[in-house]
């Protein structure tokens, strides 16, 4: 019997491998990017210190990324389409009509949780030479966060006005909003002692309304 001998690669499983080699690397490069963002802000960040920080040389960088700011959509246009499907189970259907406080337990911790993982999402929205396509992009995802949390307000407080509606949910997210910078800005116990008082003071904000039921 004839030995069997490996076959060279097909023609088309080379392109295949190279293609995910490239995707590896992109994502190689964009959590250096992430690293180097916080570090530094997007402002005083370098493609050298991103390249430095994914262990490439920057012509290695620049086959995939032309500048700063390329690798800045790239990462923002990743964490926005995560943000949006953490968003999209914070604000289930499923939640409307738990207690209160299980609600918002609900909403908030996975909220929470991602903005702990990924803190280069905040410095992409709110630094203030960050490309104007990631402030766009994050502007629809607002508004559809902003539609979800006054419907779910809708199933707690059927009686409210559209317009009332309209103010407490944006009032709930200026709330987190305020919130989380201070969750942000410690760790440890005093992380989880901010979470408590950003739930309690949301809890504190809707209980009269639905013991009420006027609104």
């Amino acid at each position: 019997m004839h030995e069997r001998q490996d076959l060279p690669d097909e023609p088309e499983a080379r392109p295949r491998r190279r293609q995910a080699r490239g995707e590896r690397r992109i994502a190689q490069l964009l959590q250096a990017a992430a690293a180097v963002f916080c570090r530094a802000g997007y402002t005083a960040a370098s493609t050298n210190a991103i390249a430095r920080e994914a262990g490439v040389s920057p012509g290695t960088l620049y086959q995939f990324f032309p500048n700063k700011e390329a690798i800045a959509v790239s990462l923002g246009d990743q964490l926005l389409q995560q943000w949006q499907e953490s968003s999209e189970r914070a604000l289930a259907d499923d939640h409307i009509g738990l207690p209160l406080k299980e609600m918002l337990d609900a909403a908030l911790d996975p909220l929470i949780a991602f903005n702990v993982e990924n803190p280069a999402f905040g410095v992409l929205l709110h630094g203030p030479d960050t490309p104007g396509s990631i402030a766009q992009e994050h502007n629809a995802v607002h508004d559809a966060s902003l539609t979800r949390i006054e419907a779910m307000i809708a199933g707690y407080l059927p009686g409210a006005a559209p317009d009332e509606r309209s103010r407490t949910a944006n009032m709930l997210l200026a709330l987190f909003k305020a919130g989380l910078d201070l969750v942000m800005s410690h760790e440890g116990a005093e992380r989880e002692a901010y979470i408590t008082e950003l739930k309690t003071a949301m809890y504190r904000y809707l209980r009269p309304a639905l013991d009420d039921g006027s609104r």
